[in-house]
């Protein structure tokens, strides 16, 4: 295959697979053929290193991008055992006994019809002393342990025409991404080393444990913690967050699904002595795990602490070191990381695969066309907004750990170690005037983000945002205040009625494999 010039395509290796390697694969080649540009992928993974499937949450991008790539929904849950994810329930974050829902639906849809954005009708709920999630049909489906679908007619129908998210076990959805593959080529090898460019310091070769020299134009790492060539090759340095997040270590399990038990269409982060437990439904089993300082207690001790919590004995299947941070260059020279090769952080919010897509699709928007083509400014740009974003991710999980709890060592070395000075003080802010869309800037040119959507729940359920400023700010613009909590009562009566309408969870997922 030539360009339309002559000259032979593009040659993108993608080292690594899974699910950050398989994406990458299809949406680089389903954007070049959208632009017409002569493309050519070889995907490079070894069937030597095992995967440790442990159960991850996406955003709702995710949905989008099956979407985008003609991918059909019931296939995807039908042969990845995935589950659906209408948001994320924290329990014992705020006090111990108190839980609050952060669902991911858009309750600001009709943020066009009002001068100042759609965060009024969270300014609404705060000032009547009611939850900002009560206008949002996940959060009716999260509690109802509901489906995105009713029967009409014989047939399933969308309940909401906003994008869920899903759980899965990343393992089967790296092995049903590669099976939809076509036209991408494949090597089974693991990279030893790499030849680079006396005078430009690119890579212009990988050397690979079958013996064989690979050559190709540029390379995507997605090697994960290895970081192969990003930062064994390229030398790229890293930006370490052990100073304001307190956790450091990874303690994942499975837990087995009670017979008839209805399965939460929500991701559990359920913070304990000493860090916090995560607990993600696959349609066949729970994934866990616990996330936890080794600076307050030892592996044994903090197994010892989720035991407890639950009631029965588990199983570790492992205990990972967690060095939280980002890449100070995720792209250099001819090559580009994603996934954990790039940033790692704890999954408390699913940002690890939100922040894949985000940052390949905003490489793919900005660069795919003129790839080759030397552009120091737009590299540089491109990291500096690949930073920021995970700079932010960084910010609104600290912000979680702005609680009331002192029944640990933990939580009290928290609130006087790890609360990073900008998160006090954007609280203090918010405090004292409701948070708005000018207070999350990015420069990732529209793509999701972690902005006022997301920050509202986890403001409110940790009692973070001022009833009375609200009232002030409703009180000011009386028509506003009245559309306001007609909306509401609206999306609200909505809500419920949707998550009466819709299907079991469980039955319809089961419904998808008959």
């Amino acid at each position: 295959m030539t360009a339309a010039d002559g000259q032979p395509p593009l040659h993108i290796a993608i080292v690594g697979g899974g699910t950050a390697g398989w994406l990458s694969a299809h949406l680089l080649q389903a954007e070049a053929k959208r632009l017409g540009r002569a493309l050519r992928l070889t995907l490079i993974e070894s069937s030597k290193i095992p995967t440790i499937g442990v159960g991850e949450g996406t955003t709702s991008i995710f949905g989008g991008v099956l979407q985008a790539l003609g991918f059909d929904e019931r296939d995807f849950l039908a042969n990845t055992d995935a589950t659906i994810k209408f948001g994320i329930r924290h329990r014992d974050w705020r006090r111990l006994g108190h839980s609050y829902d952060g669902p991911i639906d858009d309750a600001y849809a009709l943020a066009d019809r009002v001068p100042n954005g759609g965060a009024w009708i969270d300014t609404f709920c705060v000032a009547a002393g009611r939850s900002v999630t009560e206008p949002h049909v996940f959060a009716a489906l999260m509690a109802g342990g509901k489906a995105p679908v009713a029967q009409a007619g014989g047939r399933d129908v969308p309940i909401s025409r906003f994008h869920h998210a899903y759980h899965f076990d990343q393992a089967k959805v790296g092995a049903y991404l590669r099976s939809k593959a076509e036209g991408i080529e494949t090597l089974d090898a693991l990279v030893e080393s790499a030849e680079r460019d006396a005078q430009t310091g690119d890579i212009t070769a990988l050397r690979l444990d079958n013996g064989q020299t690979f050559s190709a134009d540029f390379f995507i790492d997605c090697t994960g913690f290895r970081r192969s060539l990003i930062a064994g090759a390229m030398g790229a340095s890293w930006v370490g967050y052990g100073d304001v997040l307190p956790v450091n270590r990874a303690m994942p399990f499975w837990l087995d699904l009670k017979e008839g038990e209805e399965l939460p269409a929500y991701t559990l982060a359920w913070a304990q002595k000493s860090g916090w437990m995560w607990q993600i439904p696959t349609q066949g089993r729970i994934g866990c795990g616990y996330v936890y300082s080794d600076r307050h207690v030892t592996p044994d001790q903090a197994q010892a602490e989720i035991e407890t919590a639950l009631g029965h004995p588990i199983e570790p299947r492992n205990d990972i070191k967690i060095n939280a941070g980002r890449l100070s260059e995720v792209w250099k020279g001819n090559v580009l990381a994603l996934g954990l090769a790039s940033s790692f952080l704890e999954p408390l919010e699913a940002t690890s695969i939100h922040g894949t897509i985000v940052s390949l699709l905003l490489f793919i928007k900005r660069h795919l066309a003129t790839l080759g083509t030397p552009d120091s400014k737009g590299q540089e740009r491109y990291n500096a907004a690949i930073a920021g974003q995970v700079d932010d991710f960084r910010d609104f999980i600290n912000l979680h750990y702005v609680s009331e709890r002192d029944d640990s060592p933990f939580w009290r070395d928290v609130a006087t170690t790890f609360i990073q000075p900008q998160t006090r003080e954007r609280v203090a802010h918010w405090q004292k005037q409701m948070p708005k869309a000018s207070d999350f800037r990015n420069d990732l040119d529209g793509l999701p983000h972690v902005e006022e959507l997301l920050h509202y729940p986890v403001l409110d359920g940790l009692g973070l945002l001022s009833q009375e400023v609200a009232r002030k700010a409703m009180a000011a613009d009386p028509k506003l205040r009245d559309f306001a909590r007609q909306t509401v009562d609206h999306l609200t009566r909505q809500a419920k009625d949707a998550a009466r309408q819709a299907r079991s969870h469980r039955d319809w997922l089961a419904s998808l494999s008959i």
